[in-house]
């Protein structure tokens, strides 16, 4: 079914529910002919629209709206229809007529959001943004956007704190929130204005966090760092704390310290996802330049594995391949294997890591278990030829490598590696003919 029919079925559907009321008392065939009627002139309505003629697209929806009054579906068509046209003010109408209909759809609000921000009128937009925050909490940077184009920054500051206790903002909020903390009337306290009211004040978290802020902004990270230890000391459940804390670790090179504050807040089933990992990526590095605590980095792994988002264990994974680490790599690569069983890639990874480090067991088991999985995978076969012989199971070495033959198409160079397999393959089992047979045909590759 093609994306316009499925969209059309599935709209369709809401508005025959919407209306069916209307034709209760009535004649069946009567009923059938509106049904027809309304279902011939929306789908050509679609249909126009789908190739941009949007005029045409009016006429149509016009036509069910004159069946029946009171469908905002079609009220919602309407506004589409005349916003591409930019007749902003008959859509305007439109989609309040779906809303005035049907007030708990977003998208008919969403469609008045869009009349209001393409004409610029950004004060008009924010009472339909706030609404439409109802549906999605993302639309806060859009509210938050809404209020720096009106010069409402005290409205927006107090929003934006909002959203830092919940989540790690977003390049642009973070400009707008320095933007706001600059100018003259949103100026951040002096340090002895901050000082004071962590004195007068000690369980308010946000005056330390300033603070913490205003050094770090100024290249104190000692002061900052003091803080930090202050904050810890007088909340000691603080995330914000352990996550300030954790940097400063990272800097003064104290691995133990900052794996402890790590692990502390990846605990926290309240923080944000994208703190954690943030946190493990620098924690990674670390462990990378300082060669320690390995073990610590392999527990915080298992600690965001729930992230369905990314799969941490393959990142890093695929981390300490690309520097050549394979044996720091294998047991990441193990791990994110588990989470997404069917990763060709990984499994990729795996072989080749395995191969690196010369665990030829391990090779064979990973690449018989996928082969089931992917079957005309050709390079599975090969591999698993290869590490049968290499644990000197070469009966089964020679099953993998013809079957893998059969599959491989116009790749010389791993047909030169089968041949070689082979070869070796016959080697061992005494059959001198084929094994020079086969070492011929892996010369004839060389020469072309």
């Amino acid at each position: 079914m093609s994306k316009i029919k499925t969209h059309f079925v599935y709209v369709l559907w809401l508005m025959l529910v919407s209306h069916s009321f209307l034709f209760a008392q009535e004649n069946p065939e009567d009923i059938a002919l509106a049904e027809d009627k309304i279902e011939n002139d929306f789908y050509e309505s679609l249909k126009q629209r789908a190739i941009e003629n949007y005029d045409k697209a009016i006429i149509a929806i016009e036509k069910c709206i004159t069946t029946d009054a009171n469908n905002p579906v079609f009220y919602h068509e309407l506004g589409k229809n005349l916003l591409d046209l930019k007749q902003y003010p008959q859509a305007e109408k439109a989609f309040q007529k779906a809303i005035d209909l049907n007030p708990k759809e977003r998208w008919y609000w969403n469609g008045l959001y869009d009349v209001y921000y393409q004409l610029k009128e950004y004060q008009k937009s924010i009472p339909i943004v706030q609404k439409l925050i109802e549906f999605d909490p993302n639309m806060k940077e859009d509210l938050i956007s809404l209020y720096m184009y009106t010069n409402q920054r005290d409205k927006a500051l107090e929003l934006l704190k909002q959203m830092e206790n919940e989540m790690v903002l977003s390049k642009t909020m973070e400009f707008y929130k320095l933007k706001i903390q600059e100018s003259n009337s949103f100026a951040k306290p002096e340090k002895n204005e901050l000082e004071k009211a962590i004195k007068n004040n000690p369980q308010e978290e946000q005056n330390y966090i300033d603070l913490i802020l205003l050094y770090s902004e100024s290249n104190q990270e000692e002061k900052a760092f003091e803080v930090a230890k202050k904050l810890a000391d007088a909340i000691p459940n603080s995330d914000w704390a352990k996550i300030s804390l954790f940097k400063f670790y990272l800097v003064e090179n104290n691995g133990a310290e900052a794996s402890k504050a790590l692990l502390t807040v990846l605990k926290n089933d309240k923080l944000d996802m994208k703190i954690k990992q943030r946190m493990l990526n620098e924690f990674l590095l670390f462990v990378v330049k300082t060669n320690t605590y390995e073990s610590e980095l392999m527990q915080a792994v298992d600690y965001v594995s729930s992230d369905t988002s990314i799969n941490s264990p393959l990142e890093i994974g695929k981390f300490y391949f690309n520097k050549k680490l394979y044996d720091k790599a294998i047991p990441y690569l193990e791990k994110g294997l588990k989470k997404e069983v069917e990763n060709l890639n990984n499994v990729i990874l795996l072989i080749k890591s395995y191969d690196n480090t010369q665990q030829f067991e391990a090779l064979a088991k990973l690449t018989e278990d996928y082969i089931d999985l992917f079957p005309s995978q050709v390079n599975l076969y090969y591999y698993a030829g290869y590490a049968n012989n290499k644990t000197t199971n070469f009966k089964k070495a020679k099953s993998y490598l013809e079957t893998g033959l059969e599959f491989l198409v116009e790749d010389a160079e791993l047909e030169y590696q089968f041949y070689i397999q082979l070869a070796e393959v016959y080697k061992n089992l005494g059959d001198q003919k084929k094994e020079t047979l086969y070492l011929s045909k892996a010369k004839e590759i060389v020469k072309k």
